[in-house]
């Protein structure tokens, strides 16, 4: 099938800017009508508005604006007019609508006939994250849900006189949500067959969140949908995340998109001024393919774009941020961009600068306290902490490689080894880099421009905390001074611990952070930890019987499967192979032993009740899988309302018995009757 380059014959326009359509507060008028001044100055050319919390645009669509609100509308989209930006209003009815209610089609009509008054000659109809069943009236007048979207819309299109520019989002809005391919998806096919023409489509990628796009991906969409889409990009949102900023480039997505796209469109950050880079990068991408630039290859650039570097554009987007840093958003307040080009110049004195009464200290005085002034390094730094949702920055990815690494070989720290002085080193390193850190917050602290700074300051003091507690660990770990109070004290302070409540559930998922963006080295697999369930026996006992040996332990039968583990108290561990190994236990031990035929004294059984076994293939090279398992099973005994557990080792499997002397928490006990190879050990919970 032969695809248009641009829907409605119209191959020069590229629609590229932002959709304002995340969940949380809406930007101000002021933030907006700023945006337009930007886009304007960058070179794009739209604004969607689509913000969720809108009340009249989502929940509730039918009702008009009142005449305050209207003002308010008017004079933005005559301020996005101003800036030759075209401002589309967008309407999310698909909450609650009746499609085969002729009374729901006039009231759409009518709301979107009161905003064209208001000067909007663009609109969209969203349909995104709803419900997909239809009430019976509709099921009855449509045969599908699809169908009733392509009648709404193209009817709603038609009465505005068919638009330049109208945007419809689907419900599957991305190849993740289409059954059971993208190729194969009749509600896409639906769409692409019944929708006009001149009907735009947006469609955010593989992913609601796409790591990267490929052409190949946008050419098999548009030959689905029968015109090319409007990417709505999610690189940058962060409504789903509250802990999360994104400050990296726009990237991962090839220029040679550009012609095969009708245009991209990027939902950034709810925080309104840290949006600087996500929309100055795109701008820089969205020009590569027209400008036809080349550029020099640079070192470690995945991509080898010859269009567009993200680091080049994000060096261009942070050295024009920090003009807007150094320049005060509040009224009498320090310009330091001009006070830094005051105390260069050579024919004035820094001195002429001190207003008059201003005090000046005497001998023996404190100083007075000097702010430092940001600097693009700064800048960088940041960026690199809050990166991209797949990805942290160079630095970031370099601090927790050396952590990691300065955690594993603390014991040439303890004693003088051959890794003694590279351990110090690094160390040394670390904090250099952790001072960074702590010198960025406070640079960011002291910028004039406040605005920015209320914006991104929640983020950047959780993340000196954690640099802080990292920081103060590593110095423990080298023996300079006691244990942080933060790290090792049973009662510590709030921000010791972090996540609240959401924190919590999420520790006591079986699968918590195995999608961490932090591999531990020397992970080379991506592991998946998950609950066992019965049909797992048959690979439990594969691996128990390709690593059995003797003499038995009383864990057998439970990994045998003689002895089902008791509830909630068994994990599998699989890679991209299969499953790789397994973790049970029982709460109480008793039923093992009597299978064996091995006394346990009431003693230890009292204080260890619980019994657990682990088994991983050889092939798991890395302990973290391993320990993470023991954690998650622990865990789960510990809430069964057991004192402690204990499992048995044989002497001979030097590969265990390292995993559980590095936990710490597991001691050797003493059993009677154990068969001279075999040793216990148990943990207290």
């Amino acid at each position: 099938m032969s695809t248009p380059s641009c829907a409605k014959g119209q191959p020069g326009r590229f629609i590229g800017g932002v959709v304002e359509g995340f969940y949380g507060r809406p930007w101000t008028m002021e933030q907006r009508s700023e945006l337009f001044k930007r886009e304007q100055k960058w070179g794009l050319n739209t604004y969607l508005y689509a913000p969720k919390d809108d009340y009249k645009h989502r929940m509730y669509w039918r009702d008009l604006y009142s005449p305050e609100e209207a003002e308010q509308l008017i004079a933005l989209i005559s301020a996005a007019k101003q800036h030759n930006v075209d401002f589309v209003y967008a309407i999310s009815p698909g909450l609650d609508i009746t499609f085969s209610n002729p009374k729901e089609v006039a009231a759409l009509k009518r709301k979107l006939d009161q905003v064209k008054e208001f000067g909007c000659r663009s609109f969209s109809l969203l349909f995104d994250d709803i419900e997909t069943e239809m009430c019976p009236a509709d099921k009855q007048a449509f045969s599908s849900f699809a169908h009733a979207q392509v009648a709404i819309t193209n009817a709603v299109y038609q009465h505005l006189g068919e638009p330049e520019t109208f945007l419809f989002c689907p419900t599957d809005y991305c190849a993740s949500f289409c059954t059971p391919t993208v190729s194969q998806s009749s509600y896409l096919h639906t769409v692409g067959e019944g929708l006009l023409p001149g009907i735009d489509i947006l469609w955010t990628g593989p992913k609601v969140v796409s790591h990267k796009i490929s052409v190949e991906s946008i050419e098999e969409v548009t030959s689905v949908l029968r015109r090319p889409p409007v990417i709505w990009d999610n690189i940058h949102a962060n409504d789903y995340d509250p802990q999360r900023i994104f400050l990296g480039p726009f990237k991962d997505r090839p220029t040679e998109l550009i012609p095969k796209l009708r245009g991209v469109l990027t939902n950034p950050n709810c925080e309104f001024y840290p949006n600087f880079v996500a929309i100055h990068t795109l701008a820089t991408w969205c020009k590569a393919n027209s400008e036809g630039g080349q550029r020099d290859v640079e070192m470690g650039d995945e991509e080898q774009d010859p269009c567009y570097s993200p680091q080049r554009a994000l060096t261009l987007a942070l050295t024009d941020w920090l003009q807007e840093f150094l320049s005060t958003d509040q009224p009498g307040g320090p310009c330091l961009k001009a006070r830094l080009k005051k105390e260069s110049s050579d024919d004035e004195p820094m001195q002429t600068d001190v207003a008059e009464g201003s005090y000046v200290p005497g001998p023996g005085e404190n100083p007075v306290y000097t702010a430092e002034p940001l600097t693009l390094e700064d800048l960088k730094l940041l960026s690199d902490l809050f990166y991209l949702p797949y990805e942290y920055g160079p630095t970031a990815r370099t601090m927790l490689q050396e952590l990691d690494w300065l955690k594993n070989n603390s014991a040439a720290a303890a004693a003088e080894t051959d890794k003694t002085v590279e351990w110090c080193s690094r160390a040394k390193q670390f904090d250099d880099m952790c001072e960074a850190v702590v010198r960025m917050f406070n640079r960011l602290s002291n910028a004039p421009n406040r605005s920015i700074l209320y914006d991104l300051y929640n983020y950047i003091c959780d993340i000196k905390s954690g640099v802080g507690m990292a920081r103060a660990y590593v110095k423990t770990l080298g023996g300079q001074g006691q244990p942080s109070a933060q790290l090792m004290n049973n009662d510590p302070e709030p921000w010791g611990f972090r996540g609240g409540l959401s924190g919590e559930f999420q520790r006591m998922l079986p699968c918590h952070g195995n999608r961490d963006l932090f591999r531990h080295p020397p992970m080379t697999a991506v592991y998946c930890m998950r609950p066992y369930c019965p049909t797992d026996k048959v690979e439990v006992q594969k691996i128990f019987r390709e690593m059995q040996s003797e003499p038995p332990l009383i864990c057998d039968s439970l990994s045998a499967g003689e002895i089902s583990p008791s509830p909630q108290c068994a994990l599998v561990l699989e890679d991209d192979i299969g499953m790789c190994g397994y973790a049970l236990a029982l709460t109480n031990a008793k039923p093992a032993a009597a299978k064996i035929q091995r006394a346990v004294s009431d003693s230890v059984l009292e204080d260890f009740p619980s019994l657990i076994t682990i088994q991983v293939l050889p092939r798991v090279t890395d302990s973290s899988p391993t320990k993470r398992m023991i954690d998650l099973l622990l865990s789960s005994i510990r809430s069964s309302g057991s004192r402690g557990a204990f499992c048995e080792l044989r002497q001979s499997d030097r590969r265990m018995l390292n995993v559980y002397t590095k936990l710490g928490s597991f001691k050797p006990i003493k059993m009677e009757g154990l068969p001279q190879d075999i040793i216990a050990v148990g943990t207290s919970l």
